[in-house]
């Protein structure tokens, strides 16, 4: 099979080439470089393109066809939160615009499936200890907001009968398959308490009076290369399927306080780490775990690794990239 990963330069979607790779796919890139780097992919052919630019339908069509493309992994887009809310109609221009030439470029190549990266911020602020498909949807930020409307977006596609696609909803992703693929940005828990230890500085934890067991925040963290195994996954559902749009979490099904974080990545260093404890974050949920149960059984797949396998191979990824503190 020929697939076509967008954003496939990046720290996530280089996993997934990788994957497709070693399991024998035939495997493409559309990137724009803005964050991702060519030197992840190594030979994989690449079409270095916005896709979110006014002209960008016409070109990608052609790379579909030229490289006889099968089906696709939709991973380009923007992803800061925190940025989304300063600049909310970038996001919107960016995520909606990339999937809507993704999109175009299947339909006219004649190109019917598509993996959607989601992301478990379309849950807003969970009811629940633990967050099922069906869970109501309310963003808190133009980003989660952006993924609601591609996920939208791919059900009226869906409906139209132009592709059979899966949305997969992540939680917070983690860790190395390799160390030349490791996460570079520190945007998330685990990338930025690693970032932290190797300059000499001490974690930080965001209040430890959260209702939960030992007062940190609680979340559901995935090894990234589960992850990418995930995709190849939700791309064997869609073979020869008569699927329309399915939504799945993807996680472990497994809630890690930060102060769980904490300890294991002193385990993982071998001494104490003196963890300086701040006031809570406005906005900070105190737990957000996803039920995964559906996707499972619908196709088999599981997590295998764990949180000390995020730590140990994050920091093996950023020594190899930094050097050791």
């Amino acid at each position: 099979m020929s697939v076509l990963v967008t954003g496939g330069a990046g720290y996530i979607g280089a996993h997934v080439v990788r994957v497709l790779d070693r399991a024998g796919h035939d495997v493409v890139v559309a990137d724009s470089l803005a964050t991702g780097r060519a030197s992840r992919i190594g030979p994989t052919p690449l079409l270095h393109l916005d896709l979110a630019s006014p002209d960008a339908v016409e070109p990608l069509t052609a790379f579909v066809r030229e490289h006889r493309v099968d089906a696709v992994v939709h991973l380009a887009a923007l992803k800061r939160a925190d940025e989304s809310v300063r600049e909310p109609a970038r996001y919107y221009a960016q995520n909606l615009g990339s999937l809507t030439t993704v999109l175009l470029a299947m339909r006219a190549a004649g190109v019917r499936d598509v993996v959607l990266s989601s992301s478990a911020a379309v849950y807003g602020e969970p009811t629940t200890a633990q967050v099922t498909e069906t869970h109501a949807t309310r963003p808190l930020t133009p980003y989660g907001a952006t993924k609601l409307a591609c996920e939208e977006l791919l059900g009226w596609a869906a409906a139209a009968g132009d592709v059979r696609a899966v949305s997969l909803r992540y939680f917070n992703v983690a860790g190395a398959g390799w160390p030349d693929l490791g996460d570079e940005g520190t945007t998330n828990l685990v990338s930025i308490l690693v970032d932290r230890v190797l300059r000499g500085e001490p974690p930080q934890i965001y209040g430890d009076d959260h209702p939960t067991t030992d007062g940190t925040c609680v979340r559901d963290y995935v090894h990234v290369l589960d992850l990418a195994e995930a995709h190849v996954a939700a791309l064997d559902r869609l073979r020869g399927s008569d699927v329309g749009h399915e939504v799945f979490n993807v996680g472990t099904g497994t809630g890690t306080s930060v102060r769980e974080v904490v300890d294991r990545l002193e385990e993982a260093v071998g001494h104490p780490l003196g963890a300086v404890v701040l006031p809570p974050r406005a906005g900070d949920a105190a737990g957000v775990v996803g039920a995964v149960d559906a996707f499972r059984q619908a196709t088999g797949w599981q997590a295998r690794r764990t949180v000390a396998d995020m730590l140990a191979s994050a920091l093996e990824a950023r020594r190899a990239t930094v050097g050791s503190a």
